[in-house]
């Protein structure tokens, strides 16, 4: 066990498997029952854990990268490095009633970019789910934090959650002793997107309300309606509301730049806050200034007719961070082209998260690549 991370309250960090089952078959075996099977529970254990590393092991001999270069479990109680042994308790409600809420943060040349702003929404989602963390919020940044630190990642994205825990298979989750938390980190080498793709009406149902502006992880309506994109060869889906408005994508906001070009979002109050769209929205008045837009809008609705003649449309999303869309269903946005536009609010935004205010250096250790 050791550390990778530079900071005063270090969270345990497990390089191998083999650390990890060596410490957890050491506190089992206070019990003199255990005791007395020592080589059986050694031996058991080694083979879960040969069975899982070797699975892993050929996925890396084929050309594939370890899938991800860190975990955090609030069950294990700090960071793994091995990603045999990156599991969750069968039992934690998470898993078998989707009693959970998540987020996500983007890393971008070694610093985490905006991960307030997330973390907020994230607690706020807990809130909202009736999940208390086991954490204060402080604490749960600086597990994050140094999370990306023992994984070495400089570019990616971390993704975390907060569970009711595990503790049986029932509806309430009444019997489980304490909400856990979970944190992974995720390397990929994204670039800002400037080429424009195609999107579709999904019929698949929306979320209600309450459930749209909670990020949890009930993603079953997400899930088929991306499904439903990719089978009519679009890149994803759109959600129109009961009244013709247009809503959300499955994982991101959707903007358009009217033809009095005004750059408009529609509001939040029956869909998910975007951490990137509300930033969005902060950073555009920069090209107001320049004459390039003439208002910035997030209180007035948009029907799917209006929303088509727009002249420049895009998805907004913490890995894009905009996404032009040059075709929605059989329609041409504009002149099917990507607008310059939406390419200078992708500047703006990709900009933001290499030199903002709102990154914090990840503290690697000397030795991390």
């Amino acid at each position: 066990m050791g550390s990778y991370v530079q900071a005063e309250d270090q969270v345990p960090v497990y390089e191998s498997g083999a650390e990890l089952v060596r410490q957890f078959t050491e506190l089992a075996l206070e019990n003199i029952y255990l005791r007395r099977r020592r080589a059986l529970v050694d031996s058991l254990e080694w083979i879960v854990l040969q069975v899982l590393q070797e699975k892993y092991c050929c996925k890396k001999s084929s050309g594939h990268a370890a899938p991800y270069p860190a975990m955090y479990s609030s069950v294990v109680g700090g960071i793994i490095l091995d990603p045999a042994m990156m599991v969750l308790p069968m039992d934690d409600h998470m898993v078998h009633r989707g009693h959970g809420v998540f987020d996500t943060a983007m890393i971008l040349d070694g610093c985490l970019y905006e991960l307030d702003a997330h973390l907020d929404r994230f607690l706020r989602s807990a809130a909202n789910a009736r999940i208390a963390s086991p954490f204060p919020r402080d604490t749960l940044r600086g597990i994050l934090v140094q999370m990306t630190a023992a994984s070495g990642c400089r570019r990616g994205s971390i993704r975390y959650w907060l569970s009711s825990g595990p503790g049986d298979f029932l509806l309430s989750s009444k019997g489980c002793p304490s909400p856990a938390f979970y944190g992974v980190v995720i390397a990929a080498h994204y670039e800002q997107c400037r080429e424009g793709v195609r999107a579709v009406t999904t019929a698949v149902p929306m979320k209600p309300p309450q459930f749209a502006v909670t990020k949890n992880v009930n993603y079953l309506p997400n899930v088929l309606s991306i499904m439903d994109a990719e089978d009519r060869g679009a890149f994803a889906s759109v959600w129109v509301d009961d009244n013709g408005y247009v809503a959300e994508g499955p994982m991101v906001n959707v903007a358009f730049v009217t033809p009095d070009r005004e750059l408009l979002l529609p509001p939040f109050e029956k869909i998910l806050s975007g951490c990137t769209a509300k930033r969005m929205l902060a950073l555009a008045p920069k090209l107001v200034d320049a004459g390039l837009l003439t208002a910035v809008v997030n209180d007035r609705h948009i029907t799917v007719d209006e929303a088509k003649r727009s002249l420049e449309m895009a998805f907004v999303g913490s890995g894009l961070p905009v996404l032009p869309i040059v075709q929605w269903d059989d329609q041409h946005i504009g002149d099917g082209k990507v607008g310059p536009l939406m390419l200078a609010l992708s500047d703006l935004l990709w900009e933001d998260m290499k030199s903002g205010p709102d990154r914090i250096p990840v503290p690697y250790a000397a030795s991390s690549n």
